[in-house]
């Protein structure tokens, strides 16, 4: 994916439309380009936890925190998830506590870091919240190991 374009974008328009009201663009803006949500997480089965590792999706730009093929991703990686309005609250347990689509839901305001509020798609990364180059591809860990690079997510 190459930056997201947010340009010509309704102002605030986050704050006056329900999510299933927004139209593709407007959805993709909210997206803050943290890149957490690329990363690999571990669930644990008798509690439900989820826990976030550093190991990203092959696909993950670890520079950018963008999907280096996000148009066709899903030919690649076939469990990731296309984020969608009737879909969200089914994911939500392992959306970051950060991202625009959760606090939306949750009825919240974006961070002043958001590039939607900012103005610029480097906020977030300045604002040490995303995990531009921290990360480590899943193509270089075995999957039994991922529970050597557990994490706290940056907030």
């Amino acid at each position: 994916m190459s930056e997201i374009d947010r340009t010509g974008l309704g102002e605030r328009y986050w704050e006056t439309k329900r999510l299933d009201q927004m139209n593709q663009r407007e959805w993709e803006a909210l997206c803050d380009g943290c890149g957490k949500c690329c990363l690999n997480k571990l669930e644990d089965d008798d509690s439900g936890d989820v826990a976030l590792t550093r190991v990203a999706c092959r696909l993950l730009d670890d520079s950018t925190c963008l999907c280096s093929n996000y148009t066709m991703r899903h030919e690649f990686v076939s469990e990731c998830i296309a984020l969608t309005p009737k879909n969200l609250e089914k994911h939500m347990y392992w959306l970051p506590q950060t991202c625009g689509y959760r606090l939306i839901y949750e009825g919240r305001q974006l961070y002043d870091w958001h590039p939607l509020i900012s103005g610029d798609p480097q906020s977030v990364h300045r604002a040490g919240v995303s995990i531009q180059n921290r990360t480590v591809s899943e193509i270089d860990i075995d999957e039994d190991d991922w529970d050597d690079y557990v994490i706290e997510e940056p907030t």
